[in-house]
């Protein structure tokens, strides 16, 4: 009785009726019943006597006899004369719903069904060793029980139905019992000794693993043993349901024509069978001519007597004469030639047929190639049904891209005049002179700023030679000197002349706001380091603040709000310049040498020995 004392210690099990865990003599297992009628309605005897005094009694008679005795009894007043007894006082302590609940009740009637079989093998026939036995597995969640059904089939000559009774399992190694952790579709599980192959789950079974993470793995095909495929073949073979052999028909008609019978017209009963019913195709052609383009066509094939047709879609101003057909009804050959004898035989025509028109391959009409690339639903529905062929699935996309216009890019400038005046030559037959600014030109006419810059190319020999930059904002045009030095070997004077100068790494030409002390640009194929500008290149930067973004004290203050936490940390009267480009190549922030400039010449101090230093006070301000 071991397994009785656990299963009765059990509590997830409910305890009805003690379910056999205990012996049953002497023991009254009937129910009470609660349930009796007094005064010709229907009271409880479980709950009790009424707990109400006489005069309450008294007043509830009265206030029932009125007409309006339920908004009086919502009277507060009165109600509380009523007692009112809790009616789960009295409903006893086991036949509440439990705070945490069992097994058998959260998982009352829900069952794991899992679809299955197993091989049994077969030793007294020759046409087959083994039989494939299906069979449903279902785990009964309540109380971890397994049974499994095998459903019958006819003539299987073996008992089926209930294979194995609804208790509980033991695993393999007898530690335990089969649990959902040993269930997986496409896994082998033993029960018994006999090994069971797990291959689908019902919707609620995958939903229930889902909901506690565990993955399921996918679906698989019943397999057929020779017995089923037998049995399917011999049923379809009484109801004579396979199709006439086509040896069989020929020998047919070949009997009638002996016996003196007509002999059949084939294009006639093909006429009667698939008379009005015509397979449409659109297709499309590509010209690859000269002047050529994509023209669209409508394709017909009558099924009664395997003809071909093909209309030209008409579109408005498609410049194209409006004639009414592109190929006549005619049967279309694969291959077309002309026999050079006129009495020789010919060899058999070779016409395209149903089977050789797919969506999405072409056709050969008189060496064009037609792209089917669509058909109508009828006859998807003609090609699903006689030949097993979806249509829709070659269907393809007839959205042309949109014509590119290949720009023919100007020649190379001569050299001669400017590259403005050549431009116009281009694009005039009478050649204007380009407009100019003449705004510009007045108001800034005789304007200069000199940059002074240094070859920065690696070279030795070009390390100490240094340059002059001037730029014209009137029209922004560059010039280039080179500064005369002794024993130099490179003689001074004029490097690039004054002319619109394109910059490497834009395309555009260059703009005054495009040298700042610090930068590089690249002239004549040299790359030049500006190293410093004169007073008056400074003080016409700092006035033009909008052009020059470089030369704006506040812009570049506002860069420097994501270093303001370590200037304050500092706690120093003034920084140099080096100091704050230390300082802000520490905090990942990139500064120009001129910006430093803008500063320093914003916010200077200096210090004991003459150094220009910046007043860290009015920077912070400034940040802020």
């Amino acid at each position: 009785m071991q397994g009785s004392s656990t299963l009765g210690r059990s509590r997830s099990v409910p305890g009805l009726m003690a379910l056999g865990t205990q012996p049953c003599v002497g023991k009254n297992f009937s129910r009470i019943g609660t349930l009796a009628f007094r005064l010709d309605s229907g009271v409880d005897l479980s709950w009790g006597p009424c707990k109400l005094d006489v005069d309450a009694a008294k007043d509830m008679v009265e206030a029932v006899q009125k007409p309006g005795w339920r908004v009086t009894l919502q009277d507060d007043a009165f109600a509380q004369k009523i007692p009112v007894t809790d009616p789960k006082a009295n409903i006893p302590g086991n036949m509440r719903h439990p705070r945490v609940a069992p097994a058998w009740l959260k998982h009352d009637r829900q069952v794991l069904r899992f679809n299955g079989f197993f091989q049994e093998g077969i030793h007294e026939r020759n046409d087959e060793n083994c039989r494939y036995r299906h069979c449903i597995l279902m785990y009964y969640l309540e109380d971890g029980t397994i049974r499994i059904s095998e459903p019958k089939v006819e003539n299987s000559g073996m008992p089926q139905g209930a294979l194995l009774k609804r208790h509980l399992v033991p695993k393999a190694d007898g530690f335990g019992n089969i649990g959902p952790e040993d269930f997986d579709c496409g896994q082998s599980i033993e029960l018994y000794g006999k090994r069971f192959f797990v291959q689908s789950a019902d919707r609620f079974t995958r939903w229930f693993y889902e909901q506690n993470g565990i993955e399921l793995g996918p679906d698989e095909a019943s397999p057929q043993d020779q017995f089923e495929v037998s049995y399917k073949f011999n049923k379809t073979a009484e109801k004579n349901l396979f199709p006439t052999a086509r040896n069989v028909i020929e020998q047919k008609k070949r009997n009638e024509i002996v016996l003196g019978g007509p002999q059949p017209n084939v294009k006639l009963q093909q006429f009667l069978a698939n008379d009005r019913r015509v397979c449409r195709f659109y297709a499309y052609w590509d010209d690859e001519t000269l002047y050529g383009v994509r023209i669209y066509f409508t394709v017909h094939f009558f099924l009664s007597d395997n003809t071909f047709e093909m209309n030209e879609a008409k579109t408005r101003n498609s410049g194209r004469a409006p004639f009414p057909l592109f190929y006549r009804r005619a049967p279309l050959l694969k291959e077309n030639h002309i026999d050079i004898t006129p009495d020789k035989l010919a060899a058999d025509p070779n016409p395209y047929l149903p089977q050789d028109f797919r969506v999405g391959q072409a056709v050969n009409v008189w060496g064009r190639k037609i792209v089917l690339y669509n058909c109508d639903d009828f006859t998807q529905k003609f090609y699903e049904e006689f030949s097993g062929i979806d249509q829709k699935a070659g269907q393809l996309s007839v959205e042309e891209p949109p014509p590119v216009h290949k720009e023919l890019h100007p020649p190379p400038h001569t050299g001669i005049g400017s590259e403005e005046d050549s431009m116009i030559s281009c694009h005039h037959l009478m050649p204007k002179p380009p407009k100019q600014d003449l705004v510009r030109l007045m108001t800034l006419s005789g304007e200069l700023l000199r940059f002074e810059a240094r070859i920065a190319n690696g070279e030795p020999e070009d390390s100490e030679r240094r340059l002059i930059i001037g730029s014209y904002p009137a029209d922004d045009t560059v010039a280039v000197w080179e500064i005369q030095k002794r024993n130099s070997g490179v003689m001074g004077g004029k490097f690039s002349e004054r002319c619109l100068k394109t910059n490497p790494a834009t395309g555009k030409y260059f703009t005054s706001s495009d040298f700042t002390v610090g930068g590089i640009v690249t002239i004549a194929a040299q790359p030049l380091h500006i190293v410093r500008a004169d007073e008056h290149t400074l003080k016409y930067m700092e006035a033009n603040p909008e052009e020059y973004p470089c030369a704006d004290w506040r812009a570049v203050a506002r860069r420097l709000g994501a270093i303001r936490d370590d200037l304050a940390s500092m706690r120093v009267a003034s920084i140099s310049p080096d100091q704050l480009m230390a300082c802000a190549v520490n905090a990942g922030l990139e500064m120009l040498d001129h910006e430093v400039i803008t500063l320093l010449r914003r916010f200077q101090s200096e210090s004991a020995d003459g150094a220009p230093l910046i007043d860290m006070a009015m920077l912070l301000q400034a940040v802020l």
